[in-house]
């Protein structure tokens, strides 16, 4: 009986925990299947956890593909002037439970302050700082170099490491840097244009970063057959200017040294192409580096307006031959002409010359001439129109941000007159250089740019392009011919023999503009002028156009305003003419070393030839150099090349190279050699080679670094002249 009691409550017990696990079974079998039906479970708060997210989640990894910013070429396309480099952000780990952390603070601070230029106290104070993970040094420890950061490595100290990055670099420094402008690092982390092309091309320039997502194991290792997914990045568009380097190295360094000799307030410059606009170099002073973003001067003087001066009479007297009403032979009476309200003086305290013709008045710059021409000969209706035909009174529409608005003022009888001569009323460089191409084109007007265009680096589509654009015909081509050579004998024989560079045809136009002070009139003082001057060269058929402007250089009696202006026009038109192989004036006549056609002296071509053989095939008469031995390679200047009596030619042969010594060379032999050899120029001052950073003898190779230093002669003493202009105050 006990025994039957006993086996029942077993087999009761046993139902029971059957029936329990039966229950449990098919609760965790319900169970899998909800979760498998809708991945998810509930959270520690009761929120619903989606599996398949947290899974991604735990064993998905991904991390930013970067690009880099657009890069900004020369003209050529093979010059950088604006790139992005690698570079590394300096930082610490300050947290002791980290294997790697900062141990000793006072030997980490000593040893890095000599290297990222920061007081040891600084960093003392950064490494001290409580309750964080990392710290990173300011600006002092960003952008550092490979060459800093393998110098810090090699202190081994622990705790201290490096954060890859990237750095806009401007790789010619004090360089065309109106134009290009600079970036900054945003609150993004993301390089933004705030100055000149860079910020109005930021749109074009901006790269879009990628993605890459991929699936590791716990420790972080890629699963050989995980989910892989990538949105590639995109580098930003490359843009190309108009620039071309060379002849703004030439501009940079003419204005170096003229701001070293006269330290004026400001200057700019500008050279154009005037069959097509394009602007092929622009510089200011001052200037800043935008590496280092020294900046004072934020405004770009070629593209702001100021009271112009007499290179107006050019328009003026344009505008006079195209009406029909213009006789070079005509005499007038110069010192003053009267105007109600006043009298306007010629530059020499209105004293004048006496009786004279127009054609001498132009060559000497007076005032009353260009009087005349405006109130008797064209009209002062008809002039204004010539005003809007040559596009001063809208701004030329140059794609760069901050062009100025030009002030025509044309009230008063008195006002309208002294327009003709450059006073009173205010307009920028660059319309003065829009305005010459038509003196230089045969009439044509062409608008400036420096964007050539812009490109996707991957695909090579054009995104933007620029063509040149004729912008008005405000004179015919047989006034445009007659302009230049009334301007050729302002060089020749008038106030702008100081530009007369030899061997060149230089026609153009000295200008010394006012500076006005408000209510208060004009400044006084010797020297307190804006001093410029317009010259286009060739005079007969102009392939560029210069304009340069000084202002308020600090001038010693008897020196001129042309002086400052003159040592930057000449240096940037004659080498500038020598790098392009336009034509000079040369000697015609027949020898063994030179071709002659009806344009003159042709260089031939010896490559191809042994050496020897080709001195003899040059001559005596050039001073030939040849850089090594064995058959000519290349030469320079190239075959076909019009020359000079005594002109140095260069030749390479196809031996090692060894260099020259430069001593005594001109920056024209210098850019021969550079332009020959694919060298990297760094030119200093200006005149003739003192100094060179490669020694004489030394093997060299393409892309090498030179630097030259040049220096003006001390023998060569400047001629004294009369001042040019130096106009009196006029006033209603």
């Amino acid at each position: 009986m006990k025994e039957t009691n006993k086996n029942s409550h077993i087999n009761v017990g046993a139902a029971i925990l059957m029936s329990l696990f039966v229950l449990l079974f098919f609760a965790f079998i319900g169970r899998f299947f909800y979760i498998e039906w809708t991945h998810a479970v509930s959270g520690v708060n009761g929120e619903k956890v989606d599996l398949l997210e947290l899974g991604q989640e735990k064993w998905t990894r991904s991390k930013i593909l970067e690009a880099d910013r657009g890069t900004i070429f020369d003209r050529t396309g093979e010059n950088e002037l604006a790139t992005d480099i690698p570079s590394f952000t300096l930082r610490a780990i300050l947290d002791e439970n980290y294997d790697e952390h900062v141990k000793d603070i006072d030997e980490t601070a000593s040893k890095l302050a000599p290297i990222i230029e920061m007081k040891e106290s600084d960093i003392k104070e950064i490494l001290s700082r409580e309750e964080v993970f990392q710290v990173e040094f300011g600006s002092s420890g960003k952008n550092l170099s490979l060459t800093k950061k393998e110098q810090i490595e090699e202190l081994d100290l622990p705790g201290v490491g490096f954060i890859p990055t990237k750095t806009r670099l401007y790789p010619n420094e004090e360089f065309a840097s109106h134009v290009l402008g600079f970036t900054n690092e945003n609150d993004k982390g993301v390089q933004e244009g705030l100055l000149g092309l860079e910020n109005q091309l930021n749109k074009y320039l901006v790269p879009q970063p990628g993605k890459e997502t991929y699936q590791s194991d716990r420790q972080g290792f890629r699963l050989p057959y995980g989910n892989e997914n990538i949105t590639p990045s995109k580098s930003g568009n490359d843009v190309y200017l108009t620039i071309d380097e060379k002849i703004q190295l030439f501009m940079e360094r003419a204005m170096d040294e003229a701001q070293e000799a006269y330290n004026p307030e400001r200057m700019t410059a500008i050279v154009a192409d005037p069959d097509t606009g394009k602007i092929l170099a622009m510089g200011n002073r001052p200037t800043f580096d935008p590496n280092l973003r020294d900046i004072s001067n934020y405004t770009n003087m070629a593209i702001s307006s100021f009271e112009p001066g007499s290179t107006m009479k050019i328009f003026t007297l344009a505008a006079a031959i195209e009406e029909g009403v213009y006789n070079g032979d005509e005499f007038y009476q110069s010192g003053r002409y009267k105007v109600p309200g006043g009298s306007v003086p010629d530059h020499n305290n209105g004293e004048g010359w006496g009786v004279i013709s127009f054609d001498e008045g132009m060559r000497k710059s007076s005032n009353v001439a260009a009087s005349i021409l405006v109130k008797e000969k064209l009209g002062f209706d008809r002039y204004k129109d010539y005003l809007s035909e040559f596009g001063f009174e809208k701004k030329t529409g140059i794609d760069l941000p901050g062009e100025g608005t030009s002030q025509i003022t044309y009230r008063g009888e008195l006002e309208r007159i002294s327009t003709g001569f450059g006073q009173g009323s205010t307009i920028t460089p660059i319309q003065q250089v829009q305005a010459a191409t038509s003196i230089a084109n045969g009439g044509k007007m062409m608008k400036p740019y420096v964007i050539e265009k812009i490109v996707d680096p991957d695909s090579n589509k054009v995104k933007l392009n620029h063509e040149p654009e004729v912008v008005g015909e405000p004179i015919s081509e047989e006034t445009a011919t007659q302009t230049r050579e009334i301007l050729r004998s302002v060089v020749t024989e008038g106030t702008g023999t100081a530009y007369d560079i030899e061997g060149y045809t230089i026609a153009g136009k000295t200008g010394t503009a006012q500076i006005s002070q408000g209510a208060k009139g004009y400044m006084s003082g010797y020297g307190n002028n804006v001093f410029s001057f317009i010259g286009m060269a060739p005079a007969e058929d102009p392939e560029l156009v210069v304009y340069v402007a000084v202002d308020r250089p600090q001038l010693e009696y008897p020196e001129l305003g042309s002086d400052p202006v003159s040592l930057i026009f000449n240096t940037i038109m004659k080498n500038s003419l020598q790098y392009l192989n336009i034509d000079p004036m040369e000697k015609k006549e027949t020898n063994n070393n030179k071709q002659v056609d009806e344009n003159g002296a042709v260089l031939k071509n010896v490559t191809g030839m042994d050496s020897e053989q080709a001195q003899k095939e040059l001559g005596e008469d050039l001073d030939v150099l040849v850089l090594g031995e064995g058959e000519v390679v290349n030469q320079s200047p190239h075959a076909g090349s019009k020359i000079l009596d005594g002109e140095r030619i260069i030749l390479q042969t196809s031996d090692k190279v060894k260099m020259p010594d430069l001593t005594g060379w001109s920056l024209a032999d210098v850019m021969k050699l550079v332009e020959l050899m694919d060298l990297k120029p760094n030119i200093m001052g200006s005149g003739y080679v003192a100094k060179q950073g490669i020694k004489p003898g030394s093997v060299v190779k393409k892309g090498d670094y030179l630097v030259a230093e040049l220096k003006s002669p001390s023998s060569e003493e400047a001629p004294v002249e009369e001042p040019d202009e130096a106009t009196e105050a006029i006033t209603d």
